[in-house]
């Protein structure tokens, strides 16, 4: 091979090496990235936007957010696609929402109140048929229907082998605690298909401080199994993150196919003056290299009166690590 040869290909080796080295770099977020923004959810969609949607302090609206990268949202400029009413159902405590593209539509699921009853709290559903979320118009479509007409909150939805789920928290009315995990299969983007089945309840110390909590689940598939992470507690620094966990080819409707870790998984960093970390959603980077950790915060301890009230959770990202045994190592909030 010729000297001069020899050396151009060395260099374009190098190049592609340096090249694929800086693709494969671990992202780094400037948090927080979204200020005062709480339950957030990050979708990624094969328009290559991040989609983002959060409670707002006032609890009053929904507003979805886009733009091409997760460090990007906070300068995005919030597009508010519904408010609530002023009298009746949907009226009061907007809460969680979230956006998901199902079969060719939107949806957005979230959690609301009668303006005359604020605390029957229910999971509703808005509809947009318009390939641009930001376009055409959002539609009503009505409560999601349950068991038990009891305090029901923080819808999320994800397919597994051809079948879409609805996980969600609800108070069981024949037990003494705040709420639990659910699951269903869904007959349609808007309804449950059959029975709903208990994954988790708040019974370990850590979901029990303050409240007895199990609520805001996000789902997160990979190496052969299926994760739901939920969050626990009182949503002052006792917040923290729960982990169930089942094989990907088990009986998702089975309560015995999942565990639950007995430890929380992601909790207050008095190190990084992280406090209350919890109601998560996952993303990944635009080419699917890394997992993200989407979730809320605050940055002090002590508040002043009822945390529902400070509207200073903020809207943080970092990478998920993955162990050796596959599970998930979340580390410490930054």
């Amino acid at each position: 091979m010729p000297r001069h040869f020899s050396s151009a290909f060395f260099k374009i080796v190098l190049a592609c090496s340096a090249a694929a080295s800086l693709a494969q770099a671990e992202p780094v977020f400037h948090n927080p990235i979204v200020k005062q923004r709480a339950d957030p959810q990050v979708y990624l969609h094969t328009d290559g936007y991040y989609y983002f949607t959060a409670t707002v302090p006032e609890y009053d609206r929904i507003e979805v957010r886009r733009a091409r990268s997760i460090d990007e949202l906070g300068r995005a400029e919030p597009h508010v696609i519904w408010r609530k009413h002023e009298h009746g159902p949907m009226g009061a405590h907007i809460w969680a929402p979230e956006i998901h593209f199902i079969d060719g539509k939107w949806f957005v699921y979230f959690t609301s109140a009668p303006a005359e009853h604020i605390w029957d709290i229910r999971m509703w559903v808005l509809e947009n048929d318009s390939a641009d979320p930001f376009a055409g118009q959002w539609i009503e479509r009505g409560q999601i229907q349950t068991k038990w007409e009891s305090f029901t909150l923080d819808a999320t939805t994800f397919e597994h082998r051809g079948t879409n789920y609805l996980v969600w928290a609800q108070h069981d009315p024949a037990l003494k605690n705040n709420t639990s995990i659910f699951i269903a299969k869904m007959k349609s983007p808007t309804e449950i298909d059959g029975g709903q089945v208990e994954l988790s309840r708040p019974e370990l110390a850590w979901e029990t401080k303050g409240y007895a909590v199990n609520e805001g689940p996000a789902v997160l598939k990979k190496n052969g199994r299926i994760f739901i992470t939920y969050s626990a507690s009182a949503t002052d620094a006792n917040y923290c993150m729960g982990l169930l966990t089942a094989k990907d080819d088990a009986d998702l409707l089975d309560a015995k196919s999942w565990s639950k870790s007995p430890q929380p998984v992601f909790a207050t960093s008095e190190k990084n003056h992280v406090y209350g970390p919890g109601h998560n959603s996952f993303t990944t980077t635009p080419d699917g290299a890394f997992d993200i950790l989407i979730y809320h915060a605050r940055s002090y301890r002590d508040i002043k009166g009822d945390p529902l009230h400070d509207p200073n959770r903020d809207t943080r990202a970092q990478v998920i690590h993955w162990r050796a045994d596959g599970t998930p190592d979340f580390g410490e909030p930054k």
